[in-house]
C-alpha cells in the first residue's frame, strides 16, 4: 500500500464523517461530471467496502469487496444521487456526496447514514469474474 493511501487511510478513520463534510452536497451535474468514465474504490471504517464503474448514460456496475459485479443505474432526487441494481429494481440506494480533501465522500442517505470515502479513481474498467461471464 502506498504511503499517500495508509495516510489517507488514516485520517478518514481519525476524522467523524460529519467533519468531512466541507459543503452541500455534489449537484447530479457535479457527481456525474466527476465520476462518469471512472471506477471509484471506496473505503468504509479503513476496510475496503466496495467499486463503482461509472458508465455513459448514468449506468453503473457495483460490487462490494470480495463479491460479484452488478449492474445498475442512478439518478438524483432532490439533493440525493439514487442507485436502482438490475436484479433488485424496486430497491433504491440513496446518497449524499460531498468533495472533500480525503476523497469523495458518500454518507448514505437511509437510515444506517454511514459514510465512505473514495479513495482511489482510475480509468482502468472493474474486473468482474465469476459466474456470469459469457453470459
Amino acid at each position: 500500500m502506498g504511503l499517500w493511501l495508509a495516510l489517507l487511510l488514516g485520517l478518514a478513520v481519525a476524522m467523524p464523517a460529519a467533519a468531512l463534510e466541507p459543503g452541500p452536497p455534489l449537484s447530479a451535474e457535479e457527481f456525474e461530471a466527476r465520476v462518469t468514465g471512472h471506477t471509484l474504490h471506496f473505503m468504509a471504517g479503513g476496510e475496503p467496502y466496495g467499486t463503482e464503474q461509472y458508465l455513459p448514460g448514468r449506468r453503473v456496475i457495483w460490487a462490494f469487496a470480495g463479491e460479484e459485479c452488478r449492474e445498475g443505474s442512478w439518478f438524483p432526487s432532490g439533493t440525493q444521487i439514487c442507485f436502482v441494481y438490475d436484479e433488485d429494481p424496486g430497491r433504491q440506494h440513496c446518497w449524499h456526496f460531498y468533495d472533500s480533501a480525503e476523497g469523495m465522500l458518500a454518507r448514505s442517505a437511509g437510515p444506517s447514514s454511514g459514510g465512505l470515502i473514495a479513495v482511489r479513481r482510475s480509468a482502468e474498467p472493474m474486473s468482474c469474474p465469476g459466474p456470469r461471464i459469457g453470459v
